[in-house]
């Protein structure tokens, strides 16, 4: 570290190297806080953290029980006599209000540019938008079903949307500035659990749904541009078939012939589902009137692609936009390539997601590290080698979601036994603290 410090003031290495090795350090550190405490609100299960994006200090949590709360993460309101410096919240919003949710909060969200408002998503079908400084609702959006995610653009300088993945199979955008609906996207087959905003494109929105599908829209055009495929690898194709599988594949079904009925071959006309059709339809090129059309430049083998065997419970986007982190319920974490929308094929060891629940996940800023919680522990993986590097326990039941402070490299995390905990790096302990306390026990030695 020293030598560090001195080839920083020689000039040999930049300032910015010299802060990102101190960060990750101290993001590869991280513990349970022993001298920082959250005082949890909430009657219920932790459902969704967010810390704001302006200035890092707030820390806004939705729970079951119907109830968002706000807490000072900087600022503690008891300092517990020096020992453990406890934060409480704020204020609390629940059903007890008059405009307050009356079933779980499933989202919150603060918005982007001003700790003014925030927004919080239920099970009740509505989306609020609260003013912070009087805790009143300002508008609100009633939607189809029950909401499970909601997210907005932190990048955005043209539009104030919110996007909002429901039990309904289409996802809406709702505005802020007229208070009216402004885009119905459809595509998806089953409800849809996780919405993620693109962080390099303000435009772009990604939503994952129950039905294993996740999907790029481009809200200035009309349909999805893109579905991922889990088997389109880095290479753009599927692995061959190795020829001793194909040998032994072709000897049982020659086998089977005698107890099989053979079907005799069909002739294929040329609006038929051969070969030739479809990639004709895939070039725009139409083959009679009783074809089906399709979106530009989406086959319909695309359109039917997965990413997961299961929903995916949860997205995340790197802070750089260049790619994707997925979550499913067949407890799958995947990493993907969002420029050619492409599985890396990172094997991320032994994860454990849950199944009936969606998913928060995050990511350090420098993309080293991704956090997932795994039923009642959190586990940070490498982004790049998917090797586990550390495991969190301090949960006494299942973690729904967490949230990483890039400020102070801090990680929140919230869970069913309705507690809010701090994983921060070991507290540096200053000389002048040494110094004091030598003395105080010199002192005490005297004394007695």
């Amino acid at each position: 570290m020293w030598k560090e410090v001195k080839d920083r003031e020689l000039g040999r290495i930049r300032p910015a190297f010299l802060a990102n090795r101190v960060q990750s350090r101290r993001i590869r550190s991280l513990e349970l806080a022993n001298q920082k405490e959250i005082v949890s609100a909430h009657k219920g299960a932790v459902n969704s953290l967010q810390i704001d994006l302006t200035e890092g200090r707030y820390l806004l949590s939705g729970a079951s029980d119907g109830s968002a709360a706000v807490y000072d993460i900087q600022q503690a309101t008891d300092d517990g006599a020096g020992l453990v410096a406890k934060h409480k919240s704020l204020f609390v919003v629940d059903k007890r209000l008059e405009y307050g949710h009356q079933y779980a909060v499933s989202s919150v969200l603060w918005y982007p540019v001003d700790t003014g408002l925030f927004v919080t998503g239920s099970f009740d079908h509505y989306i609020k938008v609260w003013d912070t400084n009087t805790t009143q609702v300002e508008m609100q959006f009633k939607m189809s079903g029950k909401v499970y995610g909601t997210a907005m653009s932190s990048i955005s300088t043209t539009h104030m949307l919110i996007a909002a993945g429901t039990e309904d199979v289409q996802v809406r955008l709702c505005d802020i500035a007229s208070g009216a609906f402004t885009h119905t996207l459809s595509g998806h087959r089953e409800g849809v659990w996780a919405v993620q905003w693109s962080a390099s494109n303000e435009w772009v929105v990604v939503t994952g749904g129950c039905d294993g599908a996740i999907r790029f829209w481009d809200i200035r055009q009309a349909g999805c541009f893109r579905v991922l495929d889990q088997f389109q690898s880095q290479t753009g194709r599927r692995p061959p078939i190795p020829k001793v599988t194909a040998t032994k594949a072709k000897s049982l079904a020659s086998g089977n012939l005698s107890s099989t009925k053979v079907r005799p071959p069909q002739k294929k006309g040329s609006v038929g589902n051969g070969t030739k059709s479809s990639m004709l339809l895939g070039k725009g090129v139409a083959r009679g009137s009783g074809t089906q059309r399709q979106h530009p430049g989406m086959l319909s083998a695309q359109n039917r692609a997965t990413a997961h065997y299961g929903a995916v419970t949860g997205l995340q986007m790197t802070n750089d936009g260049f790619h994707l982190f997925s979550a499913g319920t067949d407890s799958r974490l995947r990493l993907w390539d969002v420029e050619s929308g492409c599985n890396t094929l990172v094997n991320y060891e032994s994860t454990r997601i849950r199944t009936n629940k969606a998913t928060q996940l995050a990511v350090t800023p420098n993309s080293s590290l991704v956090f997932v919680p795994c039923l009642t522990a959190i586990q940070a993986y490498d982004v790049w080698s998917g090797r586990l590097c550390s495991t969190f326990h301090g949960h006494y039941d299942f973690i729904n979601c967490c949230s990483f402070n890039p400020q102070d490299q801090e990680l929140y995390s919230g869970g069913n036994d309705r507690q809010i905990l701090i994983w921060s790096p070991p507290a540096v302990v200053s000389l002048e603290e040494v110094l004091v306390s030598v003395h105080n026990a010199i002192y005490t030695r005297e004394s007695i």
